[in-house]
C-alpha cells in the first residue's frame, strides 16, 4: 500500500500523466462552472418567501448570484468526489497505460483497453455509487458536525470504500476478462483497496491538493493491481 502510494506520487512527474491531469481538472471545473451558471439563471426571480410565508421577496440579480455561488460551493464539497470519479474514468485507460509503460511494459502489451463505452459505463456507475453513498451518509455527516472531526472521518471512510472499489475494478478490468477472476481479486484486496481509497479521499479535504486526488488514485490502483495481481493475470 505504501509502495503503491510512493510509486504513484513519482508518476505525477510523468509528462503524459501531467497532461491528463490538466485536461481532467479543466473538465471538472467546467462542469461546476456550468452548474453555477445554471443555478444563477434558475434562482433569478425565485421567491423563497412565498414558499414558507405569506409574503414576497423575489431574488434579484445580485441575490441570485450570491445564492448560486453558495450553492455551487456546497455542491463542490458534496459532489466533487462523484464528479471526479466520473471524469477520471474517461482518462483511466491513458493513465493506466502510462503507468504500465513506465513500470510494467510486459503487462501493457497484453492489456485490453477499457474503451470509451466501457469507461463511460464504469464511470457512470462509479459516480452514482459515490453519490448514493454520500446521500445515505448525509444525515450522519450533519450529526457528527458537533464532534469537530467526525464528519471528516466518516467522509473519508464512506468515499474510501467507493473509490477503492471503483478504481480497483477499472485497473483490474484491463487484465482480467473473467468476471469471476475480477471479483476474486476484488475480494482478496478489499482491505488494501479501502486503504487506497481512504488515502485518496483524505486528499479531497485539502484545498488544491484535492485536484490531484483522482489521478493519484488511478495510478495507485494500477500499482496495487500489478503488485497483487492474481495468477490469471501473470
Amino acid at each position: 500500500m505504501i509502495a503503491a502510494l510512493s510509486l504513484a506520487i513519482g508518476d505525477l512527474a510523468d509528462g503524459r500523466i501531467l497532461r491528463i491531469f490538466g485536461r481532467s481538472r479543466i473538465l471538472t471545473l467546467l462542469i461546476f462552472a456550468g452548474l453555477g451558471a445554471t443555478l444563477g439563471f434558475v434562482l433569478r426571480g425565485f421567491d423563497p418567501c412565498a414558499m414558507a410565508l405569506d409574503a414576497s421577496c423575489p431574488l434579484g440579480g445580485a441575490a441570485s448570484g450570491i445564492g448560486a455561488v453558495l450553492l455551487t460551493a456546497l455542491a463542490l464539497w458534496f459532489l466533487f468526489p462523484a464528479v471526479a470519479i466520473g471524469v477520471i474514468s474517461a482518462y483511466m485507460d491513458r493513465i493506466v497505460a502510462a503507468v504500465e509503460a513506465r513500470h510494467y511494459p510486459a503487462m501493457l502489451a497484453s492489456a485490453r483497453p477499457l474503451g470509451w463505452r466501457r469507461g463511460a459505463m464504469l464511470g457512470l456507475r462509479s459516480s452514482l455509487r459515490v453519490l448514493i453513498y454520500n446521500l445515505v451518509a448525509l444525515p450522519f455527516y450533519l450529526l457528527l458536525l458537533v464532534t469537530g472531526v467526525g464528519t471528516a472521518l466518516l467522509f473519508v471512510a464512506v468515499n474510501g470504500a467507493a473509490f477503492g472499489r471503483d478504481l480497483g475494478e477499472m485497473a483490474a478490468w484491463r487484465h482480467l476478462a473473467d468476471p469471476v477472476a475480477r471479483q476474486a481479486w476484488l475480494a482478496r484486496t478489499r482491505i488494501n483497496r479501502f486503504l487506497m481509497g481512504a488515502s485518496v479521499t483524505a486528499l479531497f479535504l485539502v484545498p488544491f491538493v484535492n485536484l490531484l486526488a483522482p489521478v493519484l488514485g488511478a495510478a495507485m490502483a494500477t500499482h496495487l493491481f500489478h503488485r497483487r495481481k492474481p495468477a490469471a493475470a501473470l
